[in-house]
């Protein structure tokens, strides 16, 4: 009881109250801060390069950096370590001059002539790029037909002949045959389309295209006249590698997840250029896609609201604790003849 006593004065307190109203105006001010952080998310919702800088600051260090560089050498891919050398140079991240030295040495090897003959070789017959020079060979098979009568020719068979086929690398490569007349027309003006087409073969041949992109992609199409959707969606592609490359095309096809996504891939590709492959593989989707919503922000403010509230609170009961307890030292200091106190 006596235990009791004590813990309930010292509640009492004024003290107890200063204090805890001190922790509620720290709590104000870290709910206030996260509130802030969320506003500043949803500002950026229509700017990818926004949502992707705010998500580097975060995640991106030289030590990240280097041991990206150094798992994509041991994986064969220059283009991403050359991705990620482009990355950490424009956010000032100094690199392993060592480690930079050998991405340059790799990427000479792989650009000898015999070896870019090969792979040119290679994406002609297969259609399958995996890095510029295939994408060249992918690209000049297509736009001069072999590409796409070769794919049409193979998945046709296999309906007529009631194998197993694919209905997309079929129907990608009626598309292709089209969006090719269309750019003989025009004199080349359609030629981004027509590399995006080729891409989204070699991503649906690959795996890399993402299955709920296509659905959407296939929605789309049905809602607009012809093949609209899909065309927009290869626009986007072809614009992506422009920027960023034939890899960066093929890997945001592998996160997006709406034709909006790789519009947004485009916006990135433009402003990012080589660092876009490296953006993905660091960040996936989380680079084009905001990571706040509103229900997000409003909780912050919700609970900055609470926090603020018991700040008042504690300041109210901290005057009223100290001015009783002034009042009655008072009385008991100046007591009046009478036994009256003086106020």
């Amino acid at each position: 009881m006596e235990n009791r006593n004590r813990l309930t004065a010292i509640g009492r307190h004024p003290a107890a109250a200063v204090a805890f109203g001190a922790l509620f105006a720290i709590a104000a001010a870290f709910f206030l801060r996260g509130g802030v952080a969320a506003h500043q998310r949803l500002a950026a919702a229509d700017d990818p390069v926004a949502v992707t800088d705010q998500a580097l600051a975060a995640s991106l260090d030289r030590d990240v950096a280097e041991n990206e560089i150094r798992n994509a050498l041991v994986a064969g891919d220059v283009d991403l370590a050359q991705s990620f050398v482009a990355l950490a140079a424009d956010r000032n991240l100094p690199i392993d001059p060592a480690l930079a030295d050998q991405v340059r040495e790799t990427e000479a090897d792989q650009h000898t002539l015999t070896n870019t003959t090969g792979r040119f070789a290679q994406g002609l017959w297969t259609g399958e790029p995996t890095d510029f020079a295939s994408l060249v060979g992918t690209a000049f098979g297509d736009l001069f037909v072999f590409g796409d009568i070769r794919d049409a020719a193979r998945e046709g068979t296999r309906y007529l002949t009631g194998r197993q086929y694919d209905p997309w690398i079929l129907g990608l490569a009626g598309v292709g045959l089209a969006i090719t007349a269309v750019t003989y027309a025009s004199f080349g003006a359609t030629t981004p389309e027509r590399v995006g087409i080729s891409l989204i073969k070699a991503g649906r041949r690959t795996g890399r295209l993402n299955p709920a992109l296509a659905v959407r992609v296939v929605r789309e199409a049905v809602k607009v006249e012809g093949a609209g959707g899909l065309v927009g969606l290869a626009q986007n592609t072809g614009r992506i590698e422009a920027k960023a490359g034939s890899q960066a095309a093929l890997d945001s096809l592998a996160i997006a997840q709406e034709p909006r996504d790789m519009s947004r891939m485009a916006r990135l590709a433009a402003a990012k250029g080589g660092q876009t492959r490296a953006i993905v593989k660091l960040l996936g989707r989380a680079a084009i896609v905001l990571t706040a919503s509103a229900v997000e922000f409003a909780s912050w403010l919700l609970w900055a609201g609470f926090a603020l509230l018991g700040f008042c609170a504690s300041c109210k009961a901290a005057a009223e604790r100290a001015t009783q307890r002034y009042l009655v030292r008072r009385k008991l200091r100046y007591p009046t003849a009478q036994g009256a106190f003086i106020l």
